[in-house]
């Protein structure tokens, strides 16, 4: 059985997963195959998060609002990450 990590800090940040299969293992919006990485590039790139949400109907604000969450906590080194099941 494969497992996924899942970042354990807030309600928000259970929007983020990292699964070995998926992305060779980077960050990534649970239910889906969009890195951390992608939004944060298109962020950096002036993509405004209402392209985004136009672009990618199936991400939400939160999900949006998780990355950055993500990347400042990544960043300050505050990411611990809990096992998870995969079925």
């Amino acid at each position: 059985m494969m497992n996924s990590l899942t970042i354990k800090q807030s309600p928000v940040m259970d929007r983020i997963t990292v699964n070995p299969r998926i992305l060779g293992g980077k960050p990534i919006i649970r239910g889906t195959r969009i890195s951390v990485e992608f939004i944060l590039d298109l962020l950096a790139s002036d993509v405004s998060e209402k392209e985004l949400l136009e672009d990618y109907p199936h991400l939400t604000k939160e999900d949006i609002h998780a990355c950055l969450r993500y990347a400042a906590r990544s960043y300050k080194n505050e990411i611990y990450l809990a096992l998870e099941s995969v079925a």
